[in-house]
């Protein structure tokens, strides 16, 4: 493989920018330039960022802070190509579509998969709809599925050659939903020649990926300036932990990540089953928690002895169904846990919430269902459904101390659920978030069990 190749990322936010890339920078650091990053994003929300980065060439500083809260700085300037954002993402098309261009990797978040309550796509999308159109006539795309068909048209027309697409997403099983969603899009479109060489000339990693990066502010920018005398709009924090584990099925070569610390590995399904049931599901109740508590930040409800009690309570149960595992589950919990304690982080509670009825889906539905299924208590695992619900209420009663929005339940949805005369049954009637188990009377009534649990979580908070 002779010359520069070149790894395109989809979606510019600041996980990627904090995690992949920092990655991808230790090994230009040991003097590997082998490999460049290019990026652009998939949606309009990020134009501010794009602007800083292009004035600053594509570089920036990362901070990062330890448990004790040491700060570090680090200038990051292994993305060498910004895309701009366009309507119908061309440039990123074009661009994927070139023989150099040997992995295309997301991280467009759990919702932006468009996946329905069985990790299929779902068809009934409408952008997933409108893409399929465009497909058709050689249109325009918005969503992934759109995109990166039209991206492997056009390589498979220019001989581009084989690609690794690679999904860098809180996605259990990421890279084999990603190929199943994108192999069913192109099916659904017509367009089998184009399913049959995207089957043969590609291939979808998994990859488990963790490092807790909260929304960068003003408050970083100042930081960096301070330490730096850089004035960084571009600027990123995160915690000094991270990890990413990647099965080692690559198509068309690869940076050399294990000289940068990342796992390549047969499998990632143990690393990804505790790092989704135990860290993503635990953020989740801590943030939902958190709210009800009337905090702002994840660390506060961390280190909340009575959200801990909860939040122990389904770790354990989810503990029990992941054994056997390689993994010392019980330290891993207890680090995770600890990390998210970290006060120098101030991760919002904002920032953790969005997307809730997703991260329901992905993150707690599988321990409750393999819990009713061996008819094991899941008394710590439905207080997370019930703190969501709870979450619903306040979201749709207006006591949210911020905007709030769900790529994967309209404000309708969750509307219409807590106007229900009887909103728990509601709640564990919605498909989309239970799946299987959706209108389940043994979920209904631990549910309401837990909702009694969290009411009187609540006033114990009143009270105090």
């Amino acid at each position: 493989m002779g010359g520069e190749s070149r790894m395109l990322h989809l979606g510019l936010g600041a996980f990627h920018r904090a995690h992949q890339a920092s990655y991808l920078q230790d090994l230009r650091d040991r003097g590997d330039c082998r490999w460049r990053l290019a990026g652009g994003n998939l949606r309009a929300d990020q134009l501010a960022v794009e602007d800083a980065l292009r004035a600053q060439r594509g570089s920036y500083t990362l901070e990062t802070v330890s448990p004790e809260g040491q700060r570090r700085y680090r200038c990051i300037d292994a993305i060498r190509e910004l895309l701009p954002w366009q309507e119908g993402a061309r440039h990123l098309v074009e661009t994927g579509a070139r023989a150099e261009t040997r992995i295309v990797s997301l991280s467009v978040t759990e919702a932006g998969y468009g996946l329905d309550g069985a990790g299929r796509l779902d068809e009934r999308d409408p952008g997933v709809a409108a893409d399929l159109e465009a497909h058709a006539r050689g249109g325009s795309a918005n969503t992934i599925y759109g995109v990166l068909g039209a991206m492997l048209a056009l390589r498979r027309s220019e001989g581009g050659g084989p690609l690794t697409l690679l999904s860098c997403d809180n996605l259990r099983h990421n890279g084999k939903r990603l190929r199943g969603a994108l192999l069913r899009f192109l099916e659904l479109a017509g367009d089998m020649s184009l399913r049959d060489w995207t089957q043969d000339n590609t291939s979808c990693p998994n990859a488990m990926v963790d490092r807790i990066t909260p929304r960068p502010d003003a408050g970083v920018r100042a930081r960096v300036l301070a330490a730096t005398g850089r004035e960084d709009k571009a600027a990123v924090m995160a915690e000094e932990f991270r990890q990413w584990v990647v099965e080692d099925d690559f198509r068309n070569g690869r940076p050399a990540w294990e000289q940068a610390g990342v796992q390549m590995v047969d499998s990632v399904a143990p690393f990804e089953e505790a790092k989704i049931r135990l860290l993503n599901a635990s953020h989740s109740a801590i943030a939902w928690a958190g709210l009800l508590a009337d905090t702002a930040f994840i660390h506060e409800g961390a280190r909340d002895t009575r959200i801990q009690a909860l939040v122990r309570g389904y770790t354990d149960e989810a503990i029990a169904c992941l054994r056997p595992s390689p993994l010392d589950l019980g330290g891993y919990r207890d680090t995770v846990l600890a990390r998210f304690g970290n006060a120098a982080l101030a991760d919002t509670n904002q920032r953790v919430v969005a997307d809730s009825a997703a991260k329901l889906r992905e993150f707690v539905l599988p321990t409750l269902r393999e819990r009713l299924a061996a008819r094991a208590s899941v008394e710590g695992s439905v207080v997370l459904p019930a703190l969501f619900l709870s979450f619903l209420r306040r979201w749709v009663a207006g006591e949210l101390p911020f905007a709030h929005a769900d790529q994967a339940m309209d404000e309708a949805t969750a509307r219409g659920i807590c106007a229900d005369a009887d909103p728990v049954r509601a709640l564990v009637g919605e498909r989309a978030l239970f799946g299987e188990l959706a209108g389940s009377e043994d979920l209904l009534a631990a549910l309401r069990s837990a909702e009694k649990r969290v009411a009187a979580f609540a006033r114990g908070i009143v009270a105090a």
